[in-house]
């Protein structure tokens, strides 16, 4: 058995889900709404205060199915209730981020600035010249926002200038040496 799979998903407080007989699945909470169409061979039912993930049979699509199908709910209720959030830092001489309205301007040693407008559902903060925070309810939104603003200047492994993610770790190497 799948062991993420077989967990059912606890419903907390204040949270709103309702699932339709093709999979749609619609969750509702204090930090938004999120909705998905999930995979329509899994058996999705909610049970007392539990949503329950059943698989028809046990082949290998159906297996993995399974545990992603129970994660992609359990995410949209995570996401809905506490929400999800990518820290990033800037290392470079001149590099900076502000915040102008809904959209995010970084001088990155380019000769202009970069501008990004915040996509729908996603919030950017910037706690200091040198930080950026994505925060938003879906999970998938905000990494894939961390990544769009990361890809601007990835961090190179010299000195470790560019964007990079909080809990990234950077491998560095040597640099070149004389003639001897």
């Amino acid at each position: 058995m799948s062991r993420i799979g077989i967990k059912p998903i606890a419903i907390p407080q204040g949270v709103d889900i309702t699932i339709d007989d093709k999979n749609f699945v619609v969750v509702k909470g204090p930090k938004g709404e999120l909705n998905k169409q999930l995979s329509k061979e899994m058996t999705i039912k909610k049970e007392n205060d539990q949503v329950v993930v059943e698989r028809p049979t046990n082949n290998k699509k159906h297996r993995s199915l399974h545990g992603l199908t129970r994660t992609l709910i359990n995410n949209m209720v995570i996401g809905v209730t506490e929400g999800f959030e990518k820290k990033l830092e800037l290392k470079g001489v001149g590099y900076r981020a502000a915040k102008q309205g809904n959209k995010l301007v970084m001088n990155l040693g380019f000769s202009h600035p970069v501008e990004m407008e915040d996509p729908e559902g996603i919030t950017v903060e910037v706690p200091s010249q040198l930080e950026i925070v994505v925060k938003g309810a879906d999970k998938q939104l905000v990494g894939s926002h961390a990544a769009k603003i990361r890809e601007w200047r990835r961090p190179e492994p010299y000195k470790g200038k560019g964007i990079k993610y909080s809990d990234e770790y950077i491998r560095r190497k040597e640099g070149k040496t004389g003639k001897k």
